[in-house]
């Protein structure tokens, strides 16, 4: 079975996946991370150097390949994954998505301490990242 986890950047997609994907005994894949060890390059890189749509149509040919090689399997998707072309249609099509959500006040605490690594907020002081 497949298990996606989808939910605004910084809602802990990552960490609540890695302790799934351990309590079922089962891989467990990162979509940014994958990106990222695949083509030797950072979100931010790819952003900076080729664009958000770029990096967007990257993020479902991700999506695409890691549910064509991947049965049994916890995957934590991007913030932005399930928002573009028919990404969420594609995701419980493939399996069981879960929606992470958290408060406002979290995740502007979290998103605070590492803005840069954040292609979409690392320009946003601290009114606009609230907003």
């Amino acid at each position: 079975m497949r298990y996606f986890i989808v939910g605004f950047m910084g809602c802990g997609k990552t960490t609540l996946g890695q302790k799934l994907a351990l309590n079922l005994d089962v891989n467990f894949v990162d979509t940014d991370l994958y990106i990222q060890e695949k083509y030797q390059i950072t979100i931010s890189e790819i952003f900076e150097k080729k664009g958000e749509d770029y990096f967007r149509n990257l993020e479902q040919q991700t999506l695409l390949e890691i549910i064509k090689t991947h049965t049994d399997v916890v995957i934590a998707c991007g913030g932005g994954l399930p928002c573009f072309y028919d990404n969420m249609l594609i995701i419980n099509k493939s399996g069981i998505s879960f929606y992470l959500d958290c408060s406002i006040k979290l995740l502007f605490n979290r998103l605070s301490l590492n803005k840069t690594d954040r292609p979409l907020i690392k320009n946003l002081d601290k009114v606009d990242l609230f907003e």
